[in-house]
C-alpha cells in the first residue's frame, strides 16, 4: 500500500519535533559549519572576509600645516649616525698607533743606556738597559714597534739583555773594526711569543749607535697581500713587478732613520737611470726625499741610492757597514695576492723589492762594505709554507748534529723498524708532497744561519721580573718561587707567555 505522505515530509517533521527549538538554534549552525567539506565550498565561505578599517573622522584627521602625532615607527638594530664618519686611513692609524711611554708608570732609577760600551758587556746580562731617545725615533722611523709589545705599561723603552743579544753587540762590534767586508746572513726562527721580533730590534738599536745604514721591512705581508699598488717593470725577463708607493714609503723611512748618516755622504757617480737631473754634490738623504715624494721615480732612485752605499769604501768616499732586516720571512715565499695580464698569481719572488733582498738573504750577492742581512719568521701570523719549513729546518740540523729526537727505549717495536728514521736529525722531503723550486733554490746555496730563539734562563727571567716590580706593574714579592712558577707556566721562560701570565693576567 502506497503512502501518500512524502518520506521527505515525515522526515522533517520528526525533525522538528524531536530537537528543541533552543538547541536547534544554538548548535545546529555549528555542527553544519563543522561538517561542510572546505574543498566543496568557495573562499568566500571558509574563510570569512577581514573587517575593513575604520577611516578617520574628525579629530582623528591631522589638518594642513600642522605636525601630526602619527609618527612612524623606527626600525629596530637601526643606529643614528653621530658625528663625523672617520677620515681616509683613520682607523688604520688607530690600529697601528704605538704608545711608548706611560706616565702612570714608576721611573726606575739607576737603569743604564743602550751605548757601544754596553752592548758588549756580558755583565748586564739579566738586567734591562733603557734605549736612548736618538735611537727610539730612529726604531720609530723604521716601524720597528709592535702594537702586541707592552711598550706602553713602562715609562721609558727599554730592553732585556738577555745571552742572543749580549752575542749579536759583539758580533757588530766585531765586524765594524773590520776592513775587510764580512755579510752575515741569519734566519730567527722559534715559538711563538719566544722574541724573534724583539731580538731583530735589539739588533737595529745596537747597528743605529754603531752608525750603520738601516733598511727595514717592517712586516713582509705587506708585500704579497694585494694592499699596494702594483706595475710591470719594462724590459724584464721573465716579468718583474714593482711597487712604487710602497717603495716610496720605504724612502721615507730610510731617510728619516738614517738622517745623520746619509747626509754626510754625496753621490759619488752619475746614475743615469733617474729620470731626473741630479747635482754631483747631492747628498744621500736629498736623494732619498726625492724617491719619497714621487712615487713614479722611487725605485729608480731606490736603486741609485743602493748602488751609492754599497760601492767599496775608499778614504776619499767612506761608506758604511748596511742592516737589512725583514720580518715575516714566510709572507714572501709563496703565491701573492696581485694578477699577472694572463690572470695567474704572481709569486712573490717576481716583485723586484722581494727579489733585491733574497739575492742578499739567499748568498746570490753580497754587501762589499760588510753587514747582516737578518729575517724573522712569525707563528702568530704564519702562511704555513711547507718548503720553507722544510729547508730552514735542514739547515738548522745540518748546524747542530746532534739528534734531535732520541729512539724511546720502551718500544722494541718502534726501536726496531724506525730507529734510522729517528736517529736521523736532518728532515727528509716527503715524496709524495710538492714544494716549491724557486724556495728550495733560494735556500740551497750554504751562507745562510738558522737560529732558533729559546725560553729565557732563571736569571734571565728574574732580572725582567724585577724591572717590572720596580716600575710598579708587577705588585708581587719577586722570590725564587714566584720566579720558578712563573718561568715553569711560561714553558720553560717563553717570553711572551712570562708578560702574559705576570702582567696581562689577572685573577
Amino acid at each position: 500500500m502506497t503512502c501518500s505522505t512524502c518520506w521527505r515530509c515525515l522526515v522533517k517533521a520528526s525533525y522538528s519535533f524531536t530537537i528543541p527549538v533552543r538547541f536547534e538554534s544554538r548548535c545546529l549552525p555549528l555542527l553544519r559549519s563543522q561538517s561542510r567539506a572546505q574543498f566543496t565550498t568557495t573562499t568566500r565561505l571558509a574563510h570569512p572576509a577581514p573587517k575593513a578599517k575604520r577611516p578617520r573622522q574628525g579629530k582623528d584627521v591631522p589638518k594642513r600645516g600642522v605636525k601630526s602625532t602619527f609618527l612612524k615607527k623606527a626600525k629596530k638594530n637601526m643606529r643614528a649616525p653621530k658625528g663625523r664618519p672617520p677620515a681616509p686611513g683613520e682607523r688604520k692609524a688607530l690600529r697601528k698607533r704605538i704608545v711608548l711611554s706611560n706616565t702612570n708608570a714608576l721611573e726606575v732609577h739607576g737603569m743604564q743606556d743602550l751605548s757601544a760600551e754596553s752592548m758588549i758587556d756580558m755583565r748586564l746580562r739579566g738586567q734591562v738597559i733603557g734605549i736612548p731617545g736618538l735611537v727610539v725615533d730612529q726604531l720609530r722611523a723604521v716601524e720597528a714597534f709592535k702594537v702586541s709589545q707592552a711598550w706602553g705599561l713602562f715609562r721609558t723603552p727599554g730592553m732585556l739583555m738577555r745571552r742572543e743579544t749580549v752575542e749579536y753587540g759583539k758580533m757588530l762590534e766585531d765586524m765594524s773594526s773590520e776592513e775587510v767586508g764580512k755579510t752575515v746572513r741569519r734566519v730567527l726562527v722559534g715559538e711563538r711569543g719566544s722574541g724573534k721580533s724583539m731580538l731583530l730590534l735589539q739588533a737595529m738599536s745596537m747597528a743605529f749607535i754603531k752608525k750603520w745604514a738601516v733598511f727595514h721591512i717592517p712586516a713582509a705581508q705587506d708585500l704579497s697581500n694585494g694592499h699596494t699598488e702594483y706595475c710591470p717593470l719594462p724590459s724584464t725577463s721573465p716579468t718583474q713587478y714593482i711597487q712604487q708607493s710602497y717603495i716610496a714609503t720605504l724612502l721615507s723611512s730610510i731617510a728619516s732613520a738614517n738622517h745623520a748618516l746619509l747626509s754626510s755622504l754625496t753621490l759619488s757617480t752619475d746614475h743615469p737611470s733617474v729620470p731626473i737631473p741630479l747635482q754631483s754634490n747631492m747628498s744621500l738623504e736629498r736623494l732619498a726625499r726625492l724617491g719619497a715624494a714621487d712615487p713614479e721615480i722611487a725605485w729608480p732612485v731606490f736603486l741609485a741610492l743602493w748602488t751609492e752605499l754599497t760601492t767599496k769604501s775608499t778614504s776619499s768616499s767612506p761608506r758604511p757597514k748596511i742592516f737589512l732586516g725583514l720580518d715575516g720571512l714566510g709572507h714572501i715565499m709563496n703565491n701573492t695576492a696581485y694578477m699577472s695580464a694572463d690572470f695567474k698569481p704572481i709569486h712573490a719572488h717576481d716583485l723586484a723589492l722581494v727579489k733585491w733582498y733574497l739575492d742578499y738573504l739567499s748568498s746570490a750577492k753580497s754587501l762589499p762594505n760588510g753587514g747582516l742581512v737578518l729575517a724573522t719568521t712569525s707563528e702568530s701570523n704564519d702562511p704555513n709554507v711547507r718548503t720553507l719549513k722544510l729547508k730552514l729546518a735542514q739547515l738548522e740540523a745540518q748546524q747542530d748534529p746532534t739528534p734531535s729526537v732520541t729512539p724511546p727505549l720502551d718500544a722494541p717495536f718502534l726501536l726496531a723498524t724506525a730507529s734510522s728514521l729517528l736517529t736521523n736529525s736532518v728532515p727528509r722531503a716527503n715524496t709524495f708532497g710538492s714544494y716549491d723550486e724557486r724556495v728550495m733554490n733560494c735556500f740551497g746555496k750554504e751562507g745562510i744561519d738558522v737560529q732558533r730563539i729559546k725560553g729565557l734562563s732563571k736569571e734571565e727571567a728574574r732580572g725582567l721580573m724585577e724591572y717590572w716590580a720596580k716600575s710598579g706593574i708587577l705588585r708581587q714579592t719577586v722570590s725564587e718561587g714566584l720566579v720558578g712558577e712563573k718561568w715553569t707556566i711560561s714553558g720553560g721562560g717563553v717570553i711572551g707567555e712570562l708578560e702574559r701570565g705576570c702582567l696581562r693576567m689577572r685573577i
